[in-house]
């Protein structure tokens, strides 16, 4: 379930995250097709509160400082510690693949840092998407870090939907995945929530938070690749002691 008006505050954002420059009421009600009264009320509100400005008189509006200063004191209250940001770039420059770690966010995986591949052909993510935790590598790798019971309240809450043929459908079957997993040692993927994707992952436990690290790309280069990719996984991961 979303909040409309909270999903409208944040495509505001995103949409001058893309455009990089000032825009009027009317610009962004017609680039967004959205009602140009409910866009009024919704940038005089956020001008209100010193989210927008306008750089030029009549110019348009663009987000103030104001947003960088709060996610500024946000990330330096709970930070993701230097060696796990150092543990992506590295891991991603060894294997040639995207890499991400990823933090529990309810029913899902929601990546917290990215290095994307530099392969024309790649798997596309950025920090805050979110995956299936039951049906990824990398929401696997969390759910292993999980008390039985914890995973068992959480799997009520899933909607196990059929995403392909290989997506895990049954509390059963995550849990047979998970049992394979502590056996192989590694969370393995093969197009389970995205096609013609696969990946490995690993649990990562730091300062008592659960983390997980995931390696994915296309199928047609990373499927056979995966013992490969998670052996390069679990030995930068054993460098963090």
């Amino acid at each position: 379930m979303t909040v409309k008006q909270a999903e409208n505050a944040l495509q505001v954002l995103e949409y001058f995250a893309e455009r990089r420059r000032p825009a009027t009421a009317a610009e962004i009600a017609d680039d967004l097709g959205w009602p140009r009264s409910s866009t009024f009320k919704l940038l005089g509100t956020l001008a209100a509160r010193g989210y927008l400005y306008e750089p030029q008189a009549r110019g348009g509006h663009y987000p103030s400082p104001r947003w960088l200063e709060l996610a500024e004191q946000v990330a330096q209250a709970d930070p993701l510690p230097p060696a796990l940001q150092r543990l992506v770039q590295e891991v991603s420059a060894e294997t040639g693949e995207t890499t991400a770690i990823s933090a529990p966010a309810g029913t899902h995986a929601m990546f917290v840092a990215v290095k994307e591949s530099r392969h024309a052909v790649r798997y596309f993510a950025q920090v805050g998407d979110r995956v299936p935790i039951h049906a990824s590598s990398a929401g696997r790798a969390l759910l292993a870090q999980m008390a039985p019971d914890e995973r068992q309240a959480l799997y009520r809450k899933i909607d196990f939907a059929r995403y392909s043929a290989t997506t895990p459908m049954t509390p059963e079957r995550v849990e047979a995945e998970l049992a394979e997993a502590a056996a192989r040692g590694w969370h393995q993927s093969n197009a389970e929530y995205t096609p013609d994707l696969a990946g490995v992952a690993l649990p990562l436990s730091t300062s008592g938070r659960r983390l997980s690290i995931v390696v994915v790309g296309p199928v047609s280069r990373c499927l056979e690749r995966r013992p490969e990719m998670a052996a390069v996984l679990a030995r930068h991961v054993g460098k963090l002691g």
